[in-house]
């Protein structure tokens, strides 16, 4: 059985949960909270030296990183097969995105999640307005990017249905949200692939972000 230690307020461990639960995988969960350090215990650090969530345990194999986790999932696992294609072309816009992913969505949408909601938390000091802005700034031109190049035809990231790239790249879209800011208001055509992705993913999305959507009640309560 597979063995996966995550911390939900995480992004790309989100990922992994919900392709889990999507795909009926067996599986146990082993929360590894962030926010109190239990990624630095020695436990913890035996496992990953690297001190980061997600990671999987398949039958004494130890993987880190969410791409190699769902890539490895989904090769190992009978799931549907549009997550991750076996045919060459397919599969390579797959792996297309999900190189591009780490420096550009996950980045930037993650930098306006540490510079409104971290940072203050952590300092105690309010958000620094130059660079939560240029920061916005940076997220607004990756959101330019998935609307011209990779959805410029087609209703998901990679193609007709939904990949490990969409995925991946809604969870780092909702992070904003726990600053009650959602990066997506004024986009219609991402809205609507969001719609359509949060619908393939059924009860399993919500479940993800319940603690992020705790975030964005208090962040809203407060303005």
């Amino acid at each position: 059985m597979v063995k996966v230690y995550l911390d939900l307020l995480s992004q790309p461990c989100r990922a992994v949960f919900i392709f889990l639960k999507t795909n009926n995988i067996p599986h146990t969960l082993e929360i590894v909270a962030l926010r109190k350090a239990q990624h630095k215990t020695p436990e913890f650090t035996k496992l990953n030296p690297m001190q980061k969530v997600p990671v999987m345990e398949h039958n004494g194999f130890v993987l880190t990183e969410s791409d190699a986790i769902l890539k490895y999932l989904a090769t190992n696992f009978s799931v549907p097969e549009h997550w991750y294609p076996t045919h060459p072309e397919r599969r390579a816009k797959v792996d297309e995105y999900t190189a591009w992913h780490h420096m550009n969505t996950r980045l930037h949408a993650a930098k306006v999640f540490i510079y409104q909601v971290l940072m203050p938390r952590m300092t105690g000091q309010p958000t620094d307005p130059a660079k939560l802005e240029k920061a916005l700034k940076e997220l607004e031109e990756t959101l330019d990017k998935l609307e011209s190049m990779f959805l410029r035809r087609q209703a998901f990231l990679c193609g007709d249905d939904i990949t490990l790239a969409d995925l991946l790249a809604i969870c780092e879209l909702m992070q904003p949200l726990g600053a009650g800011r959602d990066v997506l208001k004024n986009r219609p055509q991402l809205q609507h692939w969001s719609n359509r992705v949060r619908s393939a993913l059924k009860h399993s999305f919500d479940e993800a972000h319940s603690v992020l959507y705790q975030l964005r009640d208090k962040a809203t309560a407060k303005l």
